[in-house]
């Protein structure tokens, strides 16, 4: 196996599209995936998997059934299977996502959003 690296800057640069992850490694069967989001996603929940959202620039919203949460710069959350959520932002945020490599972006929800198939940078 070859080393995985490289920066975090010089890879979100190459990202030109809102909610559209690019894959930046492999781990122990996740894959470590950042994206630009900009606006509002859609409510949708992941059955089988957690997903981890590390939050390097901006400010970023997820909606709850209960609640609204706001995560800023370097703030992580944890998303446990089966909950139902929403993030937005009104400025562009950048995050570092950790997530089985089978998690579909938008879950069993059908939106444009959905992105089946990642590219690797």
């Amino acid at each position: 196996m070859k080393f995985q690296e490289g920066n975090i800057i010089n890879k979100l640069a190459q990202i030109e599209e809102h909610w559209h992850p690019h894959i930046v490694a492999d781990l122990n069967g996740q894959q470590v995936k950042l994206a630009k989001l900009k606006g509002e996603f859609v409510w949708h929940e992941h059955e089988n998997e957690d997903e981890m959202f590390l939050i390097l620039k901006g400010t970023l919203h997820i909606a709850f059934e209960a609640e609204t949460k706001t995560y800023g710069p370097m703030d992580y959350v944890v998303i446990p299977k089966g909950m139902r959520h929403k993030p937005y932002c009104e400025e562009e945020v950048h995050v570092l996502l950790f997530e089985p490599r089978e998690t579909v972006n938008t879950g069993k929800t059908e939106s444009d959003l959905r992105k089946e198939s990642l590219p690797r940078i």
